[in-house]
């Protein structure tokens, strides 16, 4: 996306409706309602939604393997370009030569081992869903890039001449540069392209052409490079950055609401992911699993039985750390748009907009568990989705038959996924599901009203608070203030597949509402598939 494609995107959009299959798109034409005749419908022309390209940098922490693992059951949702081992401030190789001892370095060697499991998956993967890349592909572009120390971004690697590569190639699409570890070995690609071109008659096009080609889903800032390098010598890079939003499916799991974490204790994790699914989810590391780890810290080891002895809040085979996934969670089309608009919020996550260039975890969903506003809501309120959809893919890993393991349900609205309509209008909006497995289906509709621009409240919020623990920021929320209204638009019929209610008559010329279709099935981990309408008031 260029410097408005998150804004043209929506737009574009609005001429089209998409039809996913599974998590994938195809486009059909909507029809109207007589109930919705003065609405202004998005019809008639049809596209499908591209996959998003996508390069993966990670600095090998069990936090990134177990990402890994999880994303190598979802290489089919992306175009991957790439993987590349890169360090951060918690993990680097060492440099001998410089008397850099490594610290919490666990090698390379982990990326291999999980690409040749992927390898044994792979043909039960593909019978499941179409597009996952061959595990040769895989092998063909994974590469070490800076890692001998934090933010060491000097030395010209095989990795950031991969990255340097991509950045510079004629492919029109974005690049999601998903940053798992410290940004300097996309640093060093960058500084590398600087070099070439800077004080040459291509340099102010080189670096257009870069800066509108990338953007960058940074988890934390885990090292100096971005703040030191990118942000000033490359201050166009669009940037999504998770600064607390994370930890919520990382190690402070246990410090939110335990409404969100039934899927994250360790009988469901050991009976759903790890036990019998086969050589890569055997990978897959739980509290005291007794898996250890190559170069990691003794107290580091969550594997061992003396990390249990000293942090009784855990069971055994307690999920640990995964919070590098929501940068991919992002990319899944799941039907909830959420790569339109970070703003709108999905799997991975809703952001808020600092300026026309970067978007952060700023924004606050309300907790129905807490009765509060809360950033990382908008990360754990998907939670169980999430996991029962991970599970399900578990399942495909080791199903050698289609029949043998569940499948998302499709759905469609038919009145399209863009409408416009006048204020005090009624609106009836019908979903169409469909279930490759044949599984009895049900429907869900909610407001996303956090996501819209229409205000339901004229009183002014309560302030903001934040949650830190050792300077790392963990959430931002805010309680309801006194009169504060929230979600006042009346659904009937939401828990059917035809769903009724009324623009507000306050509402404003150019205020959004955005209404969620789910459909879920009644098979194994009850899957479920979702659309976003999207209601601009005239």
């Amino acid at each position: 996306m260029r410097k408005s494609k998150w804004v043209n995107m929506v737009l574009s959009v609005n001429l089209c409706v998409l039809l996913t299959s599974g998590i994938s798109g195809q486009a059909i034409a909507a029809s109207v309602p007589a109930e919705n005749k003065n609405a202004s419908l998005a019809a008639g022309q049809s596209v499908q939604q591209q996959k998003a390209r996508t390069v993966i940098t990670n600095d090998g922490e069990v936090d990134d393997m177990n990402s890994m693992l999880r994303f190598f059951l979802y290489a089919n949702e992306v175009d991957l370009a790439g993987i590349v081992l890169t360090s951060s401030v918690y993990h680097y190789a060492g440099d001998p030569a410089k008397g850099i001892e490594p610290y919490r370095w666990t090698g390379t060697q982990w990326l291999t081992d999980m690409t040749n499991a992927y390898a044994q998956a792979y043909p039960n993967l593909s019978k499941h869903a179409g597009g996952y890349p061959t595990p040769d592909y895989i092998r063909s572009v994974i590469k070490i890039g800076n890692i001998s120390y934090k933010g060491e971004m000097e030395q010209v690697t095989e990795g950031s001449e991969f990255l340097k590569k991509l950045f510079l190639d004629n492919d029109p699409r974005d690049l999601y540069v998903q940053t798992w570890g410290g940004t300097n070995t996309t640093a060093r690609a960058l500084k590398s392209i600087e070099e070439q071109y800077k004080g040459t008659d291509q340099w102010s096009t080189i670096q257009q052409k870069v800066s509108d080609k990338l953007v960058l889903y940074i988890i934390l800032d885990q090292d100096d490079s971005y703040n030191d390098y990118i942000a000033k010598n490359w201050p166009d890079i669009r940037i999504i950055n998770d600064q607390s939003n994370f930890w919520h499916f990382a190690y402070a799991w246990k410090m939110h609401t335990e409404a969100v974490n039934s899927k994250l204790h360790g009988a469901w994790n050991y009976e759903n992911i790890q036990h019998n699914h086969g050589p890569l989810l055997n990978l897959y590391a739980l509290m005291g699993d007794g898996k250890m780890i190559d170069g990691e810290l003794a107290e580091e080891q969550r594997g061992s039985g003396s990390y249990l002895q000293n942090n009784p809040q855990y069971d055994r085979y307690d999920f640990i750390s995964e919070g590098d996934s929501p940068s991919f969670f992002y990319l899944i089309d799941n039907g909830l748009r959420s790569m339109e608009n970070p703003s709108y919020g999905g799997w991975g996550g809703r952001f808020g907009q600092v300026n026309d260039k970067l978007y952060r975890n700023n924004v606050l969903d309300y907790d129905v568990h807490t009765g509060r506003y809360e950033s990382e809501y908008s990360l754990t309120r998907w939670f169980d989705d999430i996991q029962n959809d991970f599970a399900a893919r578990a399942d495909w890993a080791i199903a050698s038959q289609y029949k043998d393991a569940n499948h998302n349900p499709t759905l469609k609205v038919k009145e399209g996924l863009n409408l416009t309509a006048k204020q005090g209008q009624y609106i009836t909006l019908h979903a169409i599901g469909s279930d490759p497995d044949g599984d009895q289906l049900s429907y869900r509709w909610w407001r996303y009203y956090e996501a819209d621009t229409y205000n339901d409240s004229r009183v002014k919020p309560a302030a903001e608070e934040k949650d830190a623990v050792d300077g790392l920021l963990l959430g931002i929320h805010r309680p309801l203030a006194a009169g504060e209204k929230r979600n006042t638009i009346g659904l009937k019929n939401s828990n059917t597949p035809t769903v009724k209610f009324q623009i507000p008559k306050d509402a404003k010329s150019g205020d959004t509402i955005h209404m969620i279709a789910e459909v879920q099935d009644n098979g194994t981990h009850t899957l479920k598939h979702y659309q976003r309408v999207i209601i601009t008031v005239k």
